[in-house]
């Protein structure tokens, strides 16, 4: 196989993100601004495409001496990244174009939201394609300082706040990821010592885990669920999760929910199959279970004391979370693969309802979702994205989440059974708390005007068309990707 055609889709991959965070930070004020972060985000998604589909047709690939490698497992999550990413600055157009019209954001703010999303684009695209577990924490510590930024772009007291216990919670957090990373290598220092910096090589440690000494890899594993446990919002690690959503930007909160938990998940999931092939037990599996379960639970409840309809689908990010750490936690063929789908069509589906959720708070002049009515009559299609996308999260049939829970749960219901009766309980919970919320929000009367510029519901339809398609039909290339990711996930 030649390598430069990888070695260039890959470079592209990770250089468009970061030449566009440059160019952005000098140029992210001009009109054209929005634009030039659409492009930028159209050449790493066609990069991601063309790195997909040599990876499908050659196989694994390592790059840069080690420090990179791409398989079945992160690739499929770098396609959906680039590609989310895509349809957020599209989002974003119209939506931080209104934000500036209304004085919200002023061009220096500007400047900053378009440098830092090609920023955060760029240092999730690092994380999920290192091979160095060191690297990768480092990315994963510059996608929170990236996002911080981003979430106190409208520097109000709240965004401020908001910031700040991002930073704190995610900044501890990570610190005790940090402290994991290190006790890895001390346990691979003894087996891979003369070999230098690839103690910290995934692929290396892959080889050997099973040569690895248990006792400190069951240390480093609790603080590495811990430390990224808090990036993917765990309960009861999640306090940020809710207000980094409500005072941010909404195409922040698009890809807070859509991408960023994604990446800390699969942090935690590289890290599980070393400590599992190394000890040789459950209790990785029994971990991830317990704060899945916890976070699935916590959720359901603190839905229906919400009032904000952002920090409303915040909580129903923590909740899902929570299903797919579950469901990585049960472990096996079928449960691995229904995680793979649900990090899928939750990613699509929630940037989704987040896009519909971003015009109709612009519409209201309010996030409160007292003040959010009639969207049907106001804009049906805004109005049906919204109630779609709910139905879609809340696991109706035929859309794709419906397919995912349903695997999670018969799988629950053979290998895990006194945990089925939770799940199900808190997923009614759910589903009673976001409906009751959404269905006034859609089909109420209102007196609101419409927008100044149309909205951009393209992306809207675009992730449900998908997320309905998923629930139908998966492609067999797609099922493959997902059986072959799902199998590596295993250790086999």
């Amino acid at each position: 196989m030649s390598v430069t055609p990888t070695l260039i889709s890959f470079g592209v991959l990770l250089g468009a993100p970061l030449l566009g965070a440059l160019t952005l930070g000098l140029l992210g004020a001009r009109r054209w601004a929005p634009g030039l972060n659409v492009a930028f985000s159209l050449l790493t998604f066609l990069a991601a495409c063309a790195l997909t589909s040599r990876i499908i047709t050659h196989g694994n690939v390592v790059l840069m001496a080690e420090q990179f490698f791409i398989d079945a497992f992160n690739v499929f999550l770098v396609t959906l990244t680039a590609f989310v990413g895509l349809t957020t600055s599209l989002f974003s157009r119209p939506y931080m174009r209104i934000e500036a019209e209304r004085g919200h954001v002023s061009s220096p703010q500007l400047r900053l939201y378009h440098s830092m999303y090609q920023l955060f684009m760029a240092t999730m695209l690092i994380a999920l394609t290192t091979n160095n577990l060191g690297l990768m924490w480092v990315a994963m510590e510059a996608a929170t300082l990236s996002t911080v930024l981003l979430v106190t772009l409208y520097r109000t007291p709240a965004s401020l706040e908001a910031g700040w216990k991002y930073f704190i919670l995610c900044g501890v957090g990570i610190a005790q990821a940090l402290f994991g990373t290190i006790l890895l290598y001390f346990a691979a220092e003894k087996i891979l010592g003369a070999e230098g910096v690839s103690a910290l090589l995934w692929t290396h440690l892959n080889v050997v885990k099973s040569q690895l000494e248990p006792a400190v890899l069951s240390l480093a594993f609790v603080f590495l669920l811990v430390g990224y446990g808090t990036k993917v919002g765990l309960a009861p690690l999640h306090n940020w999760l809710p207000d980094a959503h409500a005072e941010g930007p909404t195409p922040i909160s698009a890809v807070l929910s859509g991408l960023l938990l994604n990446v800390a998940m699969y942090a935690v999931v590289r890290c599980k199959v070393l400590v599992e092939g190394s000890l040789q037990s459950s209790l990785p599996g029994r971990m991830l279970m317990g704060f899945g379960l916890l976070s699935v639970v916590l959720a359901a409840f603190f839905l229906w004391r919400q009032r904000d309809i952002k920090r409303l689908f915040a909580y129903s990010s923590i909740e899902h979370m929570g299903i797919i750490t579950f469901a990585f936690g049960m472990g096996g063929a079928v449960a691995n693969f229904a995680a793979l789908l649900h990090m899928t069509v939750h990613s699509l589906t929630k940037s989704a309802i987040f896009f519909a959720v971003g015009h109709a708070t612009q519409k209201a002049g309010s996030q409160l979702m007292e003040d959010i009515r009639g969207l049907i009559t106001l804009s049906p299609t805004v109005g049906w994205g919204l109630m779609m996308g709910s139905l879609a999260i809340l696991g109706m049939p035929p859309f794709g989440v419906f397919a995912s829970e349903f695997l999670i749960l018969t799988t629950a219901m053979k290998q895990q059974p006194w945990a089925t009766p939770i799940l199900l309980l808190a997923l009614g919970v759910a589903f009673a708390a976001i409906f009751s919320r959404v269905q006034p929000m859609v089909f109420g009367e209102t007196t609101v005007k419409r927008l100044p510029h149309p909205p951009a519901l393209i992306p809207v339809f675009t992730h449900l068309a998908l997320v309905l398609m998923l629930g139908v039909f998966i492609p067999p290339y797609l099922a493959d990707w997902y059986r072959a990711a799902a199998r590596l996930i295993g250790g086999e």
